[in-house]
């Protein structure tokens, strides 16, 4: 991306992956120990003073469960923090983008779902997710981003795992892993995801919800098995089910997305497990890399 960009989460994994790709741009990153974006007049001003060409949201309470018990602090944080957002970009001139997530819908489809598919989330966390979506598109230059499963980070990002990042860190340690044979899913890398961005932005395409996931669909199953083909390790798998799992909220079983309307805007995502392959592989050669300087 080219121009001023200000980055909001810019501690989590999405956050840093985008600030990292855009040093070169005049990035003013924020966390939540920065701005607190749930203050409209902190965004109003936080916005107005950096004068950005480019508003990135990559922050949410994304604690799916701690929603349930939380509600007020989740739609805080995914829905009228957005709201805020939008509106202070739009008064900057700025392009507006937002992440949203698979959670917006049911999961009780049998085909990957497109962006025009009605939403119908099922816990607290997607309805405020949901609501979020509405206000973003509030922008008149406003992008939707609909990740899931997100895996990768910048070199050096030592924050919270995600679920990829336990099965690969179980498969490596030799333990025991527990993954859902039922739950099928299009994982994203944020690698490709930042280029999906700065693609977006950069050729003007046309406001709106996008669905910025790898191509294909998997179950943690499967995702696990060639995680473990990838590294060359015999895997230690321990298949679960939804229904056995007891979460507090309910996630959508099967919450494949399509990425269609992205190819036909000019951008092909990868087939996840080639962006797996691409992750592994950029782990090993940082690892690699570490041992030398300690060795």
């Amino acid at each position: 991306m080219t121009g001023r960009i200000l980055v909001t989460g810019a501690a989590g994994r999405l956050g840093a992956a985008v600030a990292e790709a855009c040093t070169g741009a005049g990035v003013v990153s924020h966390t939540r120990a920065t701005l607190d974006i749930t203050d409209p007049e902190a965004v109003r001003v936080a916005v107005a003073e950096a004068a950005p060409d480019v508003v990135v949201n990559c922050a949410a309470f994304n604690d799916v469960d701690g929603a349930e018990e939380r509600p007020t602090d989740a739609l805080a944080v995914n829905a009228f923090a957005v709201r805020s957002l939008a509106r202070a970009a739009e008064c900057a001139g700025a392009v507006f983008v937002h992440f949203s997530t698979d959670f917006v819908f049911d999961g009780s489809g049998e085909q990957p779902y497109s962006e025009d598919a009605p939403p119908s989330p099922r816990s607290t966390y997607g309805a405020t997710k949901l609501l979020g979506e509405w206000f973003a598109r509030d922008s008149s230059r406003g992008y939707v981003l609909r990740v899931e499963s997100l895996f990768g980070a910048p070199p050096g990002w030592r924050g919270r795992q995600g679920s990829v990042d336990a099965i690969i860190d179980g498969l490596e340690r030799g333990l025991e892993v527990r993954v859902f044979t039922d739950r099928v899913v299009s994982p994203s890398y944020v690698h490709d995801v930042v280029r999906a961005v700065d693609f977006l932005v950069g050729t003007n395409a046309p406001a709106g919800v996008y669905h910025c996931v790898n191509s294909g669909q998997t179950t943690w199953h499967e995702l696990a098995e060639e995680s473990a083909r990838l590294l060359g390790v015999s895997p230690r798998l321990q298949p679960i089910t939804m229904e056995t799992a007891a979460l507090k909220a309910p996630r959508p079983r099967f919450c494949a997305l399509a990425n269609h309307k992205l190819t036909r805007a000019g951008f092909a995502m990868p087939a996840w497990h080639d962006a797996l392959r691409h992750w592994l592989n950029a782990r090993e050669s940082l690892h690699d890399k570490m041992d030398q300087r300690h060795g």
